[in-house]
């Protein structure tokens, strides 16, 4: 692979499994994890591991280019204190402006190269809006430091699959009343980008999934399809791009269909995250197309119930940093 500077881990809510799955990460670092170091606390982590009974020496480094040089050896952290000391499992709204801080290092080091990616753990979004976060989550306060201008889309992907919901985090009365055309075709061209650039797919295939059972059956079952869906398609179409259906979301993600495209655009959140959950559901990535910056995360939560047990499986976030280096190393290679 293609040499990268170390990949930036943030600290996510420091109440969750973020620590825990972050010290197994490195643990793992013979297993082929790319070098990371973490914007957290390093007392905090050394503390967590004593708690675990894992060996896991923690280095402090001023820069990330001390990074590579202690990842054999250590898990390279760069720090950044919490406003107050936390258990796991009890988070503390008085850390929000340390988790924000964390996210906000990351970014800026991934946006002068000093690190090749972001790759994020996970923030509880009740904890944070508590703290006083103004965002409505991860995305789109990342969106927000690199100045709001780009179109950021949220992809799900691991080996079997990727999907990309048109809408997200709404009610599916409201993912109904608010699809729209235009956000069919942007979605398209943002996802269709970064299959090529990102992913290194020459000529991606996007599948688009119809919005009502069996695509709608010539009207009988909703008029989306032949309204809004089949529109934008033959859109995307007109731009080059290979998009194809809209298809019923019953048939599309065996393995048979699969093999038939790149990345399935999604019209709910549920139509896109139930197929790659049942597929992988330790696997799953997160990953934020469209931004000038890399960015993945694991695909889960902070899971408080577990924090602190040493019950947390790291698989996801494993999965989340190769992805960020290999996508980083793609784009270092089309410079």
């Amino acid at each position: 692979m293609t040499h990268i500077p170390p990949l930036a881990l943030t600290m996510g809510e420091p109440a969750g499994i973020g620590g825990e799955i972050a010290l197994k990460a490195w643990r793992r670092r013979g297993e082929g994890v790319p070098s990371f170091f973490v914007v957290d606390d390093p007392d905090r982590l050394a503390r967590l591991a004593a708690r675990l009974g894992v060996t896991v020496p923690i280095a402090s480094i001023a820069a990330p280019a001390e990074a590579a040089a202690a990842f054999a050896d250590a898990l390279p952290v760069l720090p950044q204190a919490l406003a107050r000391d936390v258990a796991p499992g009890r988070p503390d709204p008085a850390n929000t402006p340390s988790v924000r801080r964390s996210i906000e290092r990351a970014v800026a080091l991934a946006r002068s190269g000093e690190a090749a990616a972001v790759v994020t753990n996970p923030i509880n979004k009740q904890v944070m809006y508590q703290g006083g976060f103004e965002f409505p989550g991860h995305t789109e306060f990342l969106a927000s430091l690199m100045g709001g201008l780009q179109r950021e889309v949220m992809m799900l992907a691991c080996p079997e699959l990727r999907v990309v919901p048109v809408t997200i985090h709404v009610a599916l009365a409201e993912a109904v009343r608010t699809l729209r055309q235009a956000d069919i075709v942007a979605i398209g061209r943002v996802t269709a980008r970064a299959l090529a650039v990102d992913f290194g797919i020459d000529r991606p295939r996007l599948a688009v999934a119809a919005l009502n059972p069996h695509a709608g059956e010539g009207g009988a079952m909703g008029d989306e399809e032949t309204a809004i869906i089949a529109p934008a398609i033959a859109e995307l179409a007109a731009a080059g791009i290979d998009a194809f259906g809209p298809l019923p979301s019953d048939t599309l993600f065996h393995p048979r269909a699969r093999a038939g495209y790149d990345a399935v655009l999604c019209m709910y959140h549920d139509q896109a995250l139930i197929p790659i959950k049942t597929i992988d559901f330790d696997g799953g990535v997160n990953v934020t197309l469209g931004l000038e910056i890399v960015r993945t995360s694991p695909d889960h939560g902070t899971a408080f119930e577990i924090a602190g047990t040493g019950a947390a499986n790291e698989t996801s976030l494993v999965a989340a940093l190769r992805m960020a280096a290999e996508i980083a190393a793609n784009r270092h290679r089309r410079r």
